[in-house]
């Protein structure tokens, strides 16, 4: 990469070099991702893979994240800003370790994930920051798991740890480990972790001295780390010219604010061009919420650079330099720009629903080939808890699940997976019923649950759990059961997402989204349906083959179909199904 000749003010990249450089760093968070993988402990981390890595250079700018939690990259950001805010460079010393989860105080999206922050010193002088942040299974608060969609402030909600240094002179603190430990639940899983997340990050910060040996010393390292971001930024700013010279608005809705009163939240984006930045405006977005959906400066940031990366160049590197083409409008006191301390721990809720709101506004400004019907655009999740009646300690079960994707002009939504700022794994059930006294009796797709379309959306997930021992502690947050996600060229709402407590018992109940600390007895279940994707196009053009397929597979039931898509189309698909069918 050299500087380009002349006067100009853009910089000449060779795309070979820049290539390497960041598929060179990319190696080194996978390998950092893989260490926090395999070490830990708690099956948050170990088996869902809620955790995600980063590189940062000296001036705290982001220059590669591993390809994890597209939300931790707010979460990332903001504590290493928050780490160079508290502390002068000259008074940060090799073998220093920080760590931080506050989201007003240091730069954080929920207390739950916890950054590690590792500087990183070559021939003397800071050159980098390593870091990491893993979702832990519990920080205190009110409720097992430490996230409430109810929750009414901060302090509700856990163990609130502003920067701090966890380690100095390459040595651990034991005593602030063993602080937040005893504030949890689950004290030893919370110690081991933490300590597998500083060990990640040294073996990380040792790679990248490595590179910046092989590279040849300190400046060069520097100059590609510029290069790099102003070839992202240049890319991200040629994407902003080739939309077209309009507003356009989108809006999405809660069903509530996690107090289940007060009715439906709006979440509103406008997406235009000004100059070479691309501005995202959530005025008409909904007041601050008096539950724990509230979403904080980092929690936004991670949101917006997502759909704006998905939907213009999904290729772009998720570093600094696509965040300086971005200019992001939120008004103070709402839901997207809240005031301390108002909860945040449900924040993904929100996230999910505005990702949906921005990228329903980007859809009318990009070409077709991109556009996507609205994906079930939420993060439903369940947790079970109590005493384990084989080791009398408190054991904790918490995961999300999946949904339907939004049908495309190119095919069918995805079924069953997460969308947009969260990427975790399914909990699977032979480690759940093995580390807990709960049984999966039904793990499946959510039939009837997608949006027709000439290509229908995607299908949720129905996951049935039954709890093997009295004072078993459920709570979810879910969202979209009251309205369905949105279709696009005239197709069809995804389907809602149900919560119901002993499904097909005569003491059958219909519950909330959003549930806090529902005692079960022994024998009873919880049957959560996610929602779907909504469908791309008209019903009534879907290929009848494909139609037939879906039938043929049992996703969708006959009298669904002859309802979504007509029946004479449906008696045709039905051919495809008969006893004679070929």
């Amino acid at each position: 990469m050299n500087e380009s000749a002349g006067t100009s003010p853009q910089r000449r990249f060779d795309p070979i070099a820049v290539e390497v450089f960041t598929n060179r760093l990319l190696a080194i968070t996978e390998s950092m991702a893989s260490n926090i993988m395999r070490a830990s402990f708690s099956p948050q981390i170990k088996e869902r893979r809620d955790f995600s890595v980063g590189i940062f250079d000296h001036l705290g700018r982001l220059i590669a994240q591993g390809t994890h939690i597209p939300v931790h990259l707010g979460s990332l950001m903001g504590s290493v800003e928050a780490v160079l805010a508290r502390w002068r460079v000259d008074e940060i010393e090799e073998g220093d370790v920080y760590i931080c989860n506050d989201p007003y105080a240091a730069g954080g999206t929920h207390l739950p994930d916890i950054s590690i922050i590792t500087p990183v010193f070559a021939a003397g002088s800071l050159v980098a920051f390593a870091a990491n942040i893993g979702h832990h299974s519990d920080v205190g608060g009110a409720v097992p798991g430490s996230t409430s969609a109810s929750a009414r402030n901060m302090y509700e909600e856990g163990l609130r740890i502003p920067v701090m240094r966890v380690a100095r002179a390459h040595r651990v603190d034991d005593d602030l480990i063993g602080l937040i430990a005893l504030n949890s639940r689950l004290p030893l899983e919370r110690s081991l972790d933490l300590r597998v997340q500083v060990a990640t990050n040294t073996k990380g910060a040792a790679a990248i001295r490595a590179l910046i040996e092989r590279m040849g010393g300190v400046a060069s390292f520097q100059d590609a780390v510029d290069g790099v971001l102003a070839y992202t930024l240049q890319r991200v700013r040629h994407r902003i010219a080739t939309l077209p010279a309009e507003r356009a608005r989108f809006t999405t809705w809660l069903d509530d604010d996690g107090t289940g009163e007060g009715g439906r939240v709006p979440l509103t984006a406008t997406v235009y061009k000004q100059e070479a930045s691309l501005v995202v405006d959530l005025d008409g977005s909904g007041p601050q919420s008096r539950g724990g959906l509230n979403v904080s400066e980092s929690a936004l940031r991670a949101t917006v650079y997502y759909c704006v990366k998905a939907m213009l160049d999904p290729e772009l590197m998720a570093n600094r330099g696509m965040a300086d083409a971005i200019v992001i409008k939120a008004p103070e006191g709402s839901i997207v720009n809240p005031r301390p301390p108002a909860a945040c721990g449900a924040r993904t809720i929100t996230c999910q629903r505005l990702a949906g709101a921005i990228i329903g506004a980007l859809v009318s400004l990009v070409p077709r080939d991109r556009a996507i019907a609205s994906s079930f655009d939420t993060m439903p999740t369940i947790s079970f808890s109590g005493i384990h009646p084989g080791t009398g300690n408190i054991y904790l079960s918490g995961e999300t699940l999946g949904g339907g994707g939004g049908g495309r002009d190119a095919g069918d939504g995805m079924d069953a997976i997460h969308v947009h700022i969260t990427n975790s794994r399914n909990l699977p059930t032979e480690i759940l019923e093995h580390e807990c006294p709960l049984l999966v009796e039904h793990y499946g797709l959510a039939v009837d649950s997608a949006g027709a379309g000439r290509h229908r959306g995607g299908l949720g997930i129905v996951r049935q759990v039954r709890a093997l021992q009295d004072d078993t502690i459920f709570s979810s947050r879910s969202d979209s059961h009251l309205q369905g996600a949105a279709g696009a060229q005239g197709g069809g709402e995804g389907g809602l997402g149900k919560l119901i407590r002993n499904a097909g018992r005569d003491d059958e109940q219909i519950l909330a989204s959003k549930v806090k600390n529902l005692v079960l007895a022994k024998g009873e279940t919880i049957r959560i349906e996610t929602p779907g994707g909504a469908g791309f196009g008209d019903p009534a053009t879907r290929a009848c083959a494909a139609l037939a397929d879906d039938l043929r597979d049992g996703l969708i039931t006959e009298d669904a179909a002859r309802r979504l898509y007509g029946a004479a189309l449906t008696g045709l698909a039905l051919a495809f199904t008969g006893p004679d069918a070929t």
